[in-house]
């Protein structure tokens, strides 16, 4: 039971269950990404270089015979999962970039004057009594 409870105490951590978040975010987002790439950027860029389509660019090595079906090198699915990886890899890298900038900005602001104790009030008040 020591291992069970073990494995619930490193589950129910913070850093798991952030993690657990972000895998699942990370994911749809990922499927956001493909969609915009297959389905917005993709068929204008087919367009401009003579309506090819990305996926359906292929090398045969061999020819199908009979039943054996043709031996193909898949090269246009790899350039869209490369779009894709550079698409995301950028949004990632303007987030990133966003929240630095956001740190760097509250950083950079001079802390406020911490509050008078209230030795230094009374210190003031005696002084300023003394004035008159």
């Amino acid at each position: 039971m020591k291992i069970v409870s073990e494995f619930k105490a490193f589950a129910m951590k913070g850093n798991v269950t952030d993690m657990a978040v972000g895998i699942i975010i990370g994911a749809a987002f990922g499927r956001i990404v493909s969609s915009i790439v297959t389905d917005v950027i993709m068929p204008p860029l087919g367009l401009l270089i003579g309506g090819v389509n990305f996926t359906d660019l292929k090398f045969v090595m061999k020819e199908a015979v009979g039943t054996n079906p043709a031996v193909t090198l898949n090269y246009g699915n790899f350039l869209q999962v490369t779009f894709d990886f550079l698409i995301v890899a950028f949004a990632v890298f303007m987030v990133i970039k966003a929240m630095n900038s956001a740190k760097k900005k509250q950083e950079s602001a001079p802390p406020a004057p911490p509050a008078p104790t209230r030795d230094q009030v009374l210190l003031t008040e005696i002084r300023d009594l003394l004035k008159k």
